[in-house]
């Protein structure tokens, strides 16, 4: 009798459609929809109020003047029909004040809804819904001032009956964690917003050609808006391993741009070999997701003949992104091609071997790079080393090191912000000639 006394009272006070009056019982019966709920409750205080009616009793007239006007219920107003206490509309204004029968045009909503999702394929969608402050704080109002204990909140309802009906239209799933694309709507002012979630997906690259950038390099002069001195293309480089592989990926996706993730880079001089360097390539705002990525890898790599190479590539997450940032793991193999100062020896090369191998080096970040990364100093450990000597002056050198030693300073000392390094240890200059990486060992990965 207290959900019944509790309907009554805010019936009384305010006109509430079937939702409305439903939602302030929600926690109350399992599978049952707000409207379903509400129109029971009436419909059990007109049974009530007809009772009572029936045997001349004043609160039950009074009970069915509530459900008739307040309630808009049809079957009170039915019973009052023809007699004195007739109360069909009367001047009263037939809205609901919480929702202000807004549930009622929902498939118009819906409607404008579907036809924006027609123009992205996607598997999973959530409803997000935004409301009037005036509306939320109506409703926090009504909520305190009859103590509503088993309720729920108007943005719930609305989420849950328009992504039914969406999901019912177009038998895509409803996912809370991860949705594709998500139906931003305020009902009250039929506004919808698509979020498109971005697509991603892994894989390796090669890149077999020096001179080119990992990513786009925009023009320091004009900061990509075009000058002279970039022949108004914004960039120092007419193309990088980005851009070679994001293109066809575009392509397919008709995505608005792209992002590009991988496991630290090589130098602009440097190539990089082996079975590649983990990437994952993150397409915004996608119309196509559902791909043919062998199709896309062939693309890739005619576009890149010569220059860049995939390999492997399968869908990802954000997931994946941090944990290639991160680079916990991450081992590095690098062969690069030193010249000496002075003449060597091959017993300067088994001093080499002796002195790095199993050895933790000592990093400032290099002068090179002081211009874009913190001044720190990084301690990166070296497991195995191997040298050969080509030339009375010149060396190649197989190093197998800890993820982010920067190797050209390994080989110069960088004018002792890396200490050990080879210039240091056989007192006689180097530099790096050629440097490759050989491979990019991500243990967490299994690659």
């Amino acid at each position: 009798m207290g959900v019944l006394r509790d309907a009554l009272s805010m019936l009384e006070q305010h006109p509430l459609c079937d939702h409305c009056l439903g939602r302030q019982f929600a926690l109350l019966g399992h599978g049952v929809e707000n409207d379903e709920r509400g129109k029971a409750i009436k419909l059990v205080l007109t049974l009530r109020g007809h009772a009572l009616n029936l045997s001349k009793n004043q609160e039950g007239t009074r009970i069915l003047k509530i459900l008739a006007t307040n309630g808009f219920h049809v079957p009170a107003r039915k019973i009052l029909e023809g007699k004195e206490e007739n109360v069909l509309l009367r001047g009263r204004l037939e809205t609901c004040f919480l929702c202000h029968g807004t549930f009622d045009i929902l498939d118009d909503v819906v409607g404008k809804a579907v036809k924006l999702l027609a123009d992205y394929e996607y598997s999973s969608f959530l409803v997000g819904i935004e409301l009037p402050v005036t509306v939320a704080e109506r409703e926090d109002e009504f909520k305190a001032e009859f103590e509503v204990r088993y309720g729920e909140n108007l943005r719930n309802e609305f989420g849950r009956a328009i992504g039914k009906k969406i999901a019912a239209n177009n038998g895509k799933a409803v996912n809370f964690k991860r949705p594709e694309i998500v139906v931003l709507v305020n009902p009250f002012s039929g506004q919808i917003k698509l979020q498109v979630n971005p697509l991603f997906i892994a894989g390796r690259y090669r890149k077999l050609l020096r001179g080119i950038p990992q990513s786009k390099w925009f023009c320091s002069k004009c900061g990509g808006k075009g000058c002279k001195e970039c022949n108004y293309t914004g960039k120092m480089y007419p193309e990088s391993v980005q851009e070679i592989i994001e293109r066809p990926f575009l392509s397919e996706t008709s995505g608005a741009e792209a992002s590009f993730h991988a496991s630290g880079r090589e130098d602009i001089d440097a190539r990089m070999l082996g079975n590649g360097r983990p990437f994952v390539i993150e397409i915004i705002r996608p119309k196509r997701r559902f791909l043919d990525l062998k199709k896309i890898e062939k693309a890739v790599n005619v576009l890149g003949r010569g220059k860049v190479q995939v390999s492997g590539l399968e869908p990802a997450n954000r997931d994946v992104v941090r944990r290639l940032k991160k680079g916990e793991g991450t081992q590095k193999e690098y062969r690069v091609l030193m010249e000496f100062e002075s003449a060597v020896k091959p017993k300067d090369l088994d001093t080499l071997e002796k002195s790095l191998a199993n050895t933790t080096i000592k990093q400032e970040t290099p002068t090179r790079v002081l211009h874009r990364r913190a001044n720190m100093m990084r301690e990166k450990y070296i497991y195995e080393v191997n040298v050969k000597k080509l030339s009375p002056k010149k060396a190649e050198m197989k190093i197998r090191c800890q993820g982010g030693l920067y190797v050209k300073e390994l080989v110069t000392g960088d004018e002792g912000r890396t200490v050990p390094s080879i210039s240091g240890i056989l007192k006689n200059r180097a530099k790096p000639v050629k440097l490759d990486v050989l491979n990019v060992i991500v243990e967490d990965q299994g690659k």
